[in-house]
């Protein structure tokens, strides 16, 4: 994480703040650079979080700790042009030009104090899995195997709304000026949901409070193909409904991630934390690849112009049906698969009894 630092800080300053000239080729390279520094950032994040605890719903709250500062810096950067009366719309370039300087600092800053105050576990660690065996051993794992199934289906889900939201808003909807008053209540009500979805499972279990959850998204999307140009209020309502579900969707999955890693170390495995979540975050860009590599060619197929108010119906239609109608069956998809998700709080805690009698083991033979 601390190697990380350079990389993104001078990505995030050299992308934000161009270099008078700067073309496609310059975008190219510091993107790249950009998403290699967060990789290198992100992952060892993700990992170190799943290993602060052991215990089953300890994990969820550390989740949703974790995405919930997301979604607050996420807010923080939508709503920081508004603060600082910046028109972001129209000058999108000056929000950048003060989001460089602040990301410079809070980013080394935050780095740092996790480094400094944030403990880590001393563990007996595996031996280095060579990636041509990595794949092979992941999918030995048949929780790790179903739940990576499920989180892709979902993340495509997902990701054609977030995609699509603002063409939705836009041309279905007829109204662009609304785009950041329905999206600031999106990643609300997201925050707002989160001790709801931690409350709910540790009655009836992580897998099932997301299935729950995908279900809720499911009944509201459901109705979303059927509105039209000026239903912005019954959209909104979608949105405060459908931002609830997305505290589940944000925290559970990464938070039952940890739980399948114990399935490998009590195999023997040692503390194979990072491979897990290496292949979480491909999994991740994945879905987010597919949705849009999906969405656009269709929409160019039925006839659908971003650039003009005057869309034909048949073109609206498929729009809409690929913002809500799609995602429905995702979800739907991914309920199946979780549904009987063989980790419980149960299961785990055994999981938890055995790796502790391997690690008293090795403490005896050592």
């Amino acid at each position: 994480m601390v190697a990380a630092l350079p990389l993104l800080v001078l990505s995030v300053w050299m992308l934000f703040r161009p270099l008078d000239g700067a073309g496609a080729g310059y975008l190219a390279l510091w993107s790249i650079a950009l998403y290699l520094g967060w990789t290198m950032l992100a992952l060892p994040h993700g990992a170190w979080g799943a290993e602060l605890s052991d215990d089953y719903n300890e994990r969820a709250r550390i989740s949703g700790a974790r995405e919930i500062a997301v979604v607050l810096g996420t807010l923080v950067a939508a709503g920081l042009p508004a603060v600082l009366g910046i028109d972001g719309d129209g000058s999108p370039g000056a929000v950048l030009w003060v989001l460089a300087p602040a990301l410079a600092i809070a980013l080394p800053v935050a780095v740092l104090v996790a480094v400094a105050t944030v403990p880590d576990r001393a563990v007996a660690l595996g031996a280095p899995i060579p990636w041509r065996q990595a794949g092979a051993l992941l999918t030995a794992n048949r929780p790790f195997r179903r739940l990576i199934l499920a989180y892709l289906v979902n993340g495509v889900a997902n990701g054609l709304p977030a995609t699509l939201f603002l063409l939705f808003v836009t041309h279905v909807l007829a109204a662009p000026a609304m785009q950041g008053p329905l999206l600031f209540a999106y990643f609300f009500c997201g925050i707002l949901g989160v001790p709801v979805w931690l409350a709910l499972t540790r009655r009836i279990g992580k897998h099932r409070a997301w299935c729950v959850a995908m279900a809720i998204n499911c009944a509201v999307f459901a109705w979303v193909p059927l509105l039209g140009a000026g239903d912005v209020w019954p959209f909104l309502a979608i949105c405060v409904l459908s931002g609830l579900c997305l505290g589940a969707d944000l925290v559970l999955p990464s938070a039952i991630q940890a739980d399948v890693v114990d399935v490998d170390t009590a195999a023997g495995g040692g503390r194979r934390t990072g491979l897990y979540f290496a292949f979480w975050g491909m999994a991740t860009k994945l879905a987010l690849a597919l949705a849009v590599g999906t969405a656009f060619p269709l929409l160019e197929v039925a006839g659908f112009d971003a650039t003009t108010a005057a869309n034909t119906p048949s073109a609206l239609l498929t729009l809409a049906l690929l913002y809500a109608g799609r995602p429905v069956v995702f979800k739907i998809g991914a309920i199946a698969l979780m549904w009987r998700f063989p980790l419980d709080e149960a299961a785990q805690g055994d999981l938890r009894r055995r790796i502790g009698r391997i690690e008293r083991e090795n403490l005896t033979e050592d």
